[in-house]
């Protein structure tokens, strides 16, 4: 059986996780397919003031949905005046 390596995914990604966060970074993905997130920051939304981002650094991930971030249009977002409510943890 081959092992598999770290794969660098090229670009940005958002990582929501099941109890409801958002953490935006470039991912990689070891042999047991734990997601590995490399200088993160979770995008803390709140429905009352802007979007807060706290630097988690080094994180790894057991399970989440993964999205692709177009980082221009991404880069563009003034996320201190965009007002949302948190996002809810997943009910199993």
């Amino acid at each position: 059986m081959r092992m598999l390596s770290l794969i660098q995914v090229s670009g940005t990604v958002a990582v929501i996780t099941s109890d409801g966060r958002m953490i935006v970074v470039s991912i990689k993905v070891d042999q047991t397919i734990n997601l590995i997130l490399d200088e993160s920051h979770e995008r803390v939304f709140s429905s009352s003031q802007g979007v807060e981002q706290v630097v988690l650094g080094l994180y790894i991930v057991k399970s989440a949905v993964i999205g692709e971030i177009d980082e221009e249009t991404d880069s563009a977002l003034d996320l201190g005046n965009i007002e949302q409510k948190p996002l809810n943890s997943v009910a199993h």
